[in-house]
Parts: C-alpha cells; structure tokens; sequence
C-alpha cells in the first residue's frame, strides 16, 4: 500500500496494528497526526563530551553507566547522589530534594544523559542536572551523533515500545515516504514578511532539527499555527458578540446605585471611579457588555462589580456573581448581603456543599425573580439553576474557569451583560491571548492610606531569625500568614508542607501562640472556621497554603512568610503578599528559599524584592515562567500552547491578530478577497470545527 498523509498510522513500517491500535487510542490516528505529534524536547548529541573531559563551569551534556547510587548524609542536610561512567571516568550526579522519587527510578547499568553545570568538591559534580534515560549509544544514526528529538510518553505507549526511540524511527519513516504532500496554506508573500520556513521543512525540522536556529525557526512558524488558530477562534467568537443585540438596553443609573455608593464607609478612587462609568455605559448599551475588568492587587475591583450588580438590579435585572471556591463565595455573600439588604435588594449565596432541600428552595426563589443577585461557585453551572430574567454575569478570577464554562453559564440569560475579573495583573500580551474576545477596564491606582510592604527574601538557614520577627510582631499585637506549597509531605518532593508544619509550629517553635491551619484539602466549612477565627484575632498565626492568595481580607495581618519561595512565580508572590499591610499598620513580606537556589531563582526574587507594580512583575514573570505558570498552577482554561512562547512571539500574535481580523472583516462584509485569502479562512474553520469534535468526544 502506499502511504499518505492519511493512511492509518499502522501502516507506517515498524508500527503494525497492535502498536497502531495504541497510538489511536491516544489520538494518533493517521499519518499526518503521527507527523504532527512533536518532541517535548531534545538531547544535542552532537556535543556531548567524554566525562574524562569535564571542567569547572562549563554546561556539558555527558553519558555514563549509573555505577552507584544513593542517599548520602552530612551535617543537617542530605543528598541523593548518583555516580555515571564511561571509559574517560566518572561524575557525581546530586540532588537535594526529591530522594524519594529518584532512588526507585534507575538501576546499576542504566545508560544516562546528564545535563548541566560542572561544580567541583571531592571530584566533578553536577548538581539537579537534567536527566534522560537512554537506550544502547551505538545505535542508528537517527538516534546519535545529532540533534536527537525525545517524545512525550505514557505506560500504556511504553508497553509497546513507543517511547522516544519508536517514535524517532517511525517519524523518520513517514517524513521520508510523506513529507513532500504537506500542503502549505500560507502565502510565500506572508511567510517571507515573517521570516517563517515552509510547512514541508517546518516539520522536518521541527523533528530532526540541523542545528538549534532551524529548530527555533520550525517552533516560530508552529507557534505562528497555534496563536493563528486561536486568534481566529476568539475573533470570530467577538465578532458574534457584536452582531447581537439587547432586547431592552438598561435605564441611566439612579437611586439605588446612589445608594449604594453612600452606603460605603470609604470614598470610591478616581481609577475605580473611571472603571464604573466604562462599566455603565457598556450596560446601557445597545449590545451585551463583554469586558475584562483588571487592576493590581487591593485597587478594589469587587466593589466596581458590585456597583454594575446593583445598577443592574435596580433595571429589574439578575446577577450571577461567581467565584472559584466556596471560600470566596461566602466571603462575598457576608460582606454584601447587608448592604445590599439596606437599599431593598435581594441576594443569596448557592455552593455545592449546601444540602439538596436547601439548594432547592434558593433555586426556586432564583427561577420566580424573587433573588436579584447570586453568589455562587460552580453550582451556578447547574442545569437546575434557572435564571428568570439574567442581565449581568460576574466571574470572579477568570483563569481559574474555561471558555466553555463562562458560555455555559452565560447561556442562562437572553444575551446577558458579562464582567470578568483578574485577581492578578495581566501583561498585554497574555491578556490579548487569554482575553481577546473582550474589552478591557483597568482600575489605575490604590486606595489612599494603603502602605507599601518591606520585602525581602531570605534561605532556610535564617528560619529562626524569622521565627523569632514573627514572634515580636505578634506581641505587638499583629497577625502572621506562613504559606507552604504542599498540604501534607509527598514522597516523591522534598518540601515542606502545612500540616506537618502546623504541628511543629504550634508544639514546639510557638507553644505559647495560637496557630491555626487552612488548606483546600478541608471541608469549606472548616475553612471558613479557621479564616473566621483569624479574622476575630482568635489565632495570631495562620498556616496556610494558597488557597488564602485571593480575596481574603485581615486588617490585623501585617506579615506574610512563604516557605519554598523559589516554587512559586512573581505573580502569585505578589498576590500572597497583597494579603498583608491592609490595615493601619505597614506589612511585612519574606520569602524563604531553600538550597539550591539556582540563578534565575535568584533573579526572580531579587526582581520582586524590587518591584511592587504588579503589572511589572506581571510582565516579567511572563518572561521568566511562561504562560501557563502565570497564576502558580495550571488552571483550568490556561493556555494549551505546545510551541508558542510569548514572550518571544509577540510580533506573531500580532500578526495573527491582523490577518484574521483582516480576513474575518472581509468575510462579514462580503468584500471581495482573493482565493488564497478564502482557503485562509476556511482551513481554520476546519481546524477549529476539528477541535471542537475532539473537545466533545473527550
């Protein structure tokens, strides 16, 4: 048979229908999808060096036998130490974290990849380098002696053979027999104006690179790919939005959002202020408000949607106020209900974790009318939850929800009024990817009378100099967050986590204290206990993870220590500390590293010692990090890119942006466009189409 691009991936030599039976159960079906399934990274054999040829600070890439292994122990610390060699010599590999994890991955034998900087104590050393297993070095040219791609693998690919090695040989085969039917959609003019290769060699190169430039020239044009196909989706999705239109626009505000902005105890900032009328124009508007509304930390965004909640309600309209967890939905539930109370409006609170008679009787009150806005968490997106008369929609920390979800819940009202918030500052270029589809508010400034925070970073060895800081600051009548990564000890990471930490805290390091404890793994009740507890200046010490990172309010917190602060991103340090010097007194931050700090750990602490602007730290972390650990962890609806890297394409997502806003303007006002321009459109409508079916079958 011969073998095409859509030739079922069993017919590929040395494939077969047992392994092709595999693949297709992990969404490789065809040859084309085969080609298209591309390296998690590469290991550049063509430089490595004898281990016998090793210096002092020189990034080498090694291969070496494992000799001998284990856990070594010295003075207060351990290490997990592995020595390769060959027939040049031998090296130390050392790891001070994760022993657990790495003593029951490799046996005697085993040939390895090391990859690192070169240290020196008591012989050659590397420390935390990158490692990759290998198979026989005397193999086949594909696999040595060259830019050599390694595949994304699972147990049931690995039962087969197709780890890194299957997959190398089965690619080649196919770029071999198929590569020249690869059709390129876009236009020489177009790839020329971006310096962006073919199709044909993109996937070449992008799978047995020549060098590491026709390599980072093959992603460059995928990325081009990926932020195309996503800027057509979002474009299409806004131009939909804008061909809608209200049944009934809202009224001009007026007394009882009056009301309610005398009802504050403080004066709405000029920034706030400027957000509110962006905020009210776009609701009375002739088309559905579809807005991001983004600030930095403590500029008061909540009270800006509070006030769109109240003009809405006042126009006999509903708000569905949703928040990521039951924590922060009670939070704002107790402190708006009151107020809203006051000025005759209706509000109530829907979490999961409310019994079924109780949900009942809300979901009824919600489907009569007679509730004007609802705080809730994903209960919200229950089909049982039915909205009378749904004319605005807040979604509180946009990230931590997908496209889909905001759609599902949007599609409870007649073309609703949308407002989503970003708990954390959005550097333009993620914010135009992540958002694009809506229009942007940003609240500029802090309310008066907010203090800077001293920060600082600290390692692990200064822990009882910050113990005994915590201990001055609570006898002078202050309240202390410690944040930890981790709720309970993992075997496979070396890290500190809360619940061992809150009893050895509260036994041993601050007996005569009160220390309470909160993490995500408890029931929200509990949660709310030990936040309710530390508000009311019950407990002087609350350990804690980042489920406190949002939202939550102590005046009396006035210092916030991160264990592992090289764990976590710029944004999210910014965000932990926005949870202290909220009150009168000035807040103190320290983040705590533990060895070994790496030099972009230290960069990236040093930079938000320096920095309090967190669109700033925003942009940088975006530099440091990436997309998808803008907000700590991967989250729901983040970024799903394999190739983009932002901070290096921006001139791509720029020009993607224009090309389909260009092409998409076109097609809506039955301009003329050219042929090629016509199959532009229709390629990403099939691409998108093909997603979309994959997202349903999944």
């Amino acid at each position: 048979m011969q073998l095409s691009l859509d030739s079922p991936v069993q017919f590929v030599k040395g494939i077969g229908p047992r392994k092709g039976a595999v693949l297709q159960s992990n969404g490789i079906e065809t040859v084309l999808e085969l080609l298209n399934y591309y390296p998690r990274g590469y290991l550049d054999r063509s430089n490595t060096i004898p281990i016998g040829q090793v210096s002092k600070d020189v990034a080498v890439t090694v291969l070496g036998r494992v000799l001998a292994q284990g856990t070594m122990y010295g003075g207060r610390n351990k290490r997990f130490e592995i020595i390769i060699g060959d027939e040049t010599g031998h090296i130390s590999l050392l790891w001070f974290a994760g022993h657990k994890y790495l003593q029951n991955r490799f046996k005697k034998g085993d040939l390895l990849a090391a990859t690192g900087v070169v240290g020196f104590y008591n012989g050659y050393q590397l420390a935390h380098p990158e490692i990759e297993p290998l198979e026989d070095e005397h193999a086949e040219g594909v696999h040595t002696g060259r830019i050599v791609p390694l595949y994304p693998s699972n147990s049931e690919l690995t039962k087969v053979g197709m780890q890194s090695r299957g997959f190398r040989k089965a690619i080649k085969y196919a770029l071999d027999n198929c590569a020249e039917e690869i059709d390129d959609h876009l236009p020489t003019a177009k790839r020329e104006e971006l310096n962006l290769p073919d199709l044909t060699t993109t996937i070449r190169q992008i799978h047995f690179p020549d060098n590491d430039e026709s390599r980072e020239s093959a992603r460059r044009r995928l990325s081009f790919e990926e932020l195309a196909e996503l800027q057509f989706l979002i474009m299409r999705h806004k131009s939909h939005i804008k061909e809608i239109k209200k049944t009934q626009p809202l009224a001009k505000h007026g007394k009882m959002v009056k009301q309610f902005a005398e009802s504050l105890p403080f004066q709405l900032t000029s920034g706030q202020r400027e957000a509110l009328k962006i905020i009210y124009s776009d609701m009375a508007g002739d088309t559905p408000m579809n807005r991001l509304l983004q600030g930095d930390v403590g500029c008061g965004k909540t009270v800006v949607a509070m006030a769109g909640a109240v003009y809405a309600a006042e126009n006999k309209r509903q708000c569905a106020f949703m928040a990521p967890t039951e924590l922060l939905a009670e939070q704002h539930y107790a402190n708006w209900s009151k107020t809203l109370a006051e000025i005759g409006i209706t509000s109530v609170l829907l979490t999961g974790s409310l019994k079924t008679a109780q949900r009942n009787l809300i979901g009824a009150r919600i489907a009569a009318g007679d509730v004007q806005i609802v705080f809730g968490t994903h209960a919200l997106f229950s089909a049982s939850v039915q909205f009378k008369r749904l004319g605005l929609v807040v979604i509180d920390e946009q990230h931590r929800f997908g496209v889909a979800q905001r759609a599902q819940l949007i599609a409870k009202g007649d073309s609703p009024d949308v407002l989503v918030m970003s708990a954390t500052p959005i550097p333009r270029t993620l914010a135009l990817t992540l958002y694009g589809d809506l229009d942007f508010a940003t609240i500029v400034g802090l309310p008066p009378g907010r203090k800077p925070v001293k920060t600082v970073w600290r390692t692990a060895a200064d822990r009882a100099k910050i113990h005994k800081f915590i201990a001055e600051r609570v006898a002078n009548s202050e309240q202390v967050f410690i944040i930890y990564p981790l709720v309970q000890k993992s075997e496979n990471i070396d890290l500190l986590a809360a619940e061992e930490a809150h009893r050895e805290l509260s036994e041993k390091v601050f007996p005569k204290l009160r220390v309470g404890l909160v993490h995500g793994q408890m029931k929200v009740k509990q949660q709310e206990k030990a936040i309710s507890e530390f508000r009311a200046a019950k407990t002087d010490i609350l350990v804690a993870t980042t489920v406190v990172e949002v939202g939550v309010d102590i005046p009396r917190a006035t210092v916030m220590v991160v264990e592992h602060g090289e764990r976590f991103g710029l944004a999210q340090l910014h965000q932990l500390r926005g949870r202290i010097g909220r009150g009168d007194k000035a807040g103190y931050c320290v983040a705590i590293a533990t060895p070994p700090i790496s030099p972009l750990v230290r960069k990236r602490l040093n930079y938000f010692v320096a920095n309090s602007d967190g669109f700033e730290l925003a942009e940088a972390d975006l530099k440091l990090r990436g997309p998808g650990e803008m907000f700590g962890t991967k989250q729901s609806g983040s970024l799903n890119f394999r190739m983009v890297n932002l901070s290096a394409d921006q001139d791509l997502l720029e020009a993607t942006r224009s090309l389909m806003e260009s092409l998409l303007a076109s097609k809506k006002e039955q301009v003329s466009i050219d042929h090629t321009a016509s199959n532009l459109v229709q390629y990403y409508e099939r691409r998108s189409a093909l997603r979309e079916k994959i997202a349903q079958v999944a």
